[in-house]
């Protein structure tokens, strides 16, 4: 973990660790036992339910026996940064200062690596505690091509693994990504604008093309974290970092013919059948 006393500088011990720079001058706020196993449990019933807004995760809470109010439950859900995901119309506004993109990719067809990438933001429990994962993937491919844990749902370690994914991938045409406040930051949007990358943001809690990405969260969640119970954001880094090599080296795709996103975003896959 971080030493204060050590002589390598702050900023390089976060980046060894490949946790966020502004993480290490957060200090984190107590959090009880028993809320830390209800936002496991409002986690994992999100996974399973995510049209399910505060109303019906109190009920379905209070029907599993846990003594639990809205307000309680809505705090939490703000907290583990989640939301119910629905259609809806566009009545919300971006923060002051942030500029909400429009979405790009209605009826347009990713045939190629780099052509479009997406990020997103999803909570991770551990064993005391929690952080926040974020992950850069190619839709093509389905590749992971950069990803950061942080301890704060600032928009620095968004920033850190976007630009570690342009630094070692290049640029894609499109990078899309929901309205979070991380992604509508100007920090955030500077560098793909310097990059000249096209952005793309879904509407807000509107189900979009985005599927590739919950469909990550869901295997990372049932086959990763939810097996484990991380002792420490290290242990958390390590056992991620291992699971994400999986996925990208080892584990096929139906939807790449049998490939594995490795191969289908460095090798420039054979043809893929089209969906019957």
């Amino acid at each position: 973990m971080i030493d204060r006393g050590h002589g390598l500088s702050l900023s390089r011990q976060a980046e060894a660790l490949g946790i966020s720079r502004g993480a290490i001058y957060f200090r984190a706020q107590a959090t009880s036992a028993d809320d830390l196993a209800l936002m496991r449990r409002i986690d994992e019933l999100h996974l399973d339910h995510p049209f399910a807004g505060s109303r019906m995760l109190k009920g379905l809470l209070n029907a599993e026996g846990h003594e639990v109010g809205r307000l309680h439950v809505s705090t939490l859900m703000k907290r583990m940064g989640i939301e119910a995901l629905y259609r809806r119309p566009r009545t919300s506004t971006p923060a002051p200062g942030h500029k909400v993109y429009p979405y790009l990719l209605r009826n347009v067809a990713v045939t190629r690596p780099n052509q479009v990438w997406a990020m997103d933001i999803t909570y991770v429990p551990m064993a005391r505690g929690f952080v926040y994962l974020a992950a850069v993937v190619d839709w093509f491919s389905r590749r992971i091509l950069a990803w950061r844990l942080s301890i704060t749902l600032t928009a620095d370690f968004c920033v850190e693994a976007l630009e570690e994914a342009l630094g070692r991938h290049g640029r894609p045409d499109i990078f899309n990504t929901d309205q979070g406040s991380q992604f509508t930051s100007t920090d955030f949007t500077k560098v793909l604008k310097d990059a000249r990358v096209a952005i793309s943001m879904d509407g807000r809690s509107a189900w979009r093309d985005n599927v590739f990405v919950e469909r990550l969260w869901r295997s990372v969640k049932y086959e990763e974290v939810y097996l484990r119970a991380y002792e420490s954001l290290s242990e958390a880094r390590s056992s991620i970092g291992r699971y994400f090599g999986f996925c990208n080296g080892t584990r096929p795709h139906s939807s790449l013919g049998g490939q594995t996103p490795d191969r289908a975003y460095f090798n420039q896959p054979r043809p893929i059948p089209a969906a019957a």
